[in-house]
């Protein structure tokens, strides 16, 4: 039997659109800014596997596993949105991906259009973490710690690659040198420490 406090707590216990319990209550602009956050996520990986689509089809194969790879960290990035979404009590609102662009002029343009997605993502990122500690939501500035840390990384690396590849100027001898080493997995810049 349950006592009368057990009862009076579980009919005061908040619930969200699909009645999970909810802990604390997620600002509702927060909330549409991170919906729109795994929205640009999902367009992010079919961007980068419209780039890998390509890439595949010059016969560059490093750079296409590159954007493979790319694009499924995307979509587990997207999911890790949806998840803590979930976990909040609410319900994931996905929109329609547009269809990624599918044709550049040269690797430099695939490499210069990932890297200003790297930089849309990021600002994004930037801002729901303003949003959250503004409306003083302590979970999600806590979840976006590590995702803020990994885009910062991505964009990094993406900048290096940009800058290789604008090096190479189309000489397909360079290129071909920067798609092996990207074939074996060597995506990082140069590291200054031991």
């Amino acid at each position: 039997m349950l006592s009368t406090s057990t009862s009076r707590a579980s009919a005061s216990i908040e619930r969200g659109p699909s009645g999970r319990a909810v802990a604390e209550v997620i600002a509702p602009d927060l909330l549409n800014a991170i919906q729109d956050h795994l929205n640009m996520e999902r367009q992010a990986h079919a961007s980068y596997f419209a780039a890998a689509i390509w890439f595949a089809e010059r016969e560059l194969r490093g750079f296409s596993r590159f954007f493979r790879d790319e694009s499924s960290s995307e979509h587990e990035h997207a999911a890790k949105f949806a998840e803590y979404i979930i976990a909040r009590g609410q319900s994931v609102s996905l929109k329609a991906v547009e269809a990624p662009l599918q044709i550049w002029e040269s690797p430099a343009d695939v490499m210069a259009s990932a890297f200003q997605m790297e930089v849309d993502v990021t600002s994004s990122l930037q801002q729901l973490y303003s949003m959250a500690e503004r409306v003083t939501d302590t979970r999600t500035t806590v979840f976006l710690d590590p995702m803020v840390e990994m885009q910062t990384q991505s964009e990094h690396e993406f900048a290096h690659l940009l800058g290789r590849v604008k090096f190479a100027d189309n000489q397909a001898a360079a290129l071909l040198l920067i798609d092996n080493e990207l074939d074996q997995g060597n995506n990082k810049p140069a590291s200054l420490q031991g």
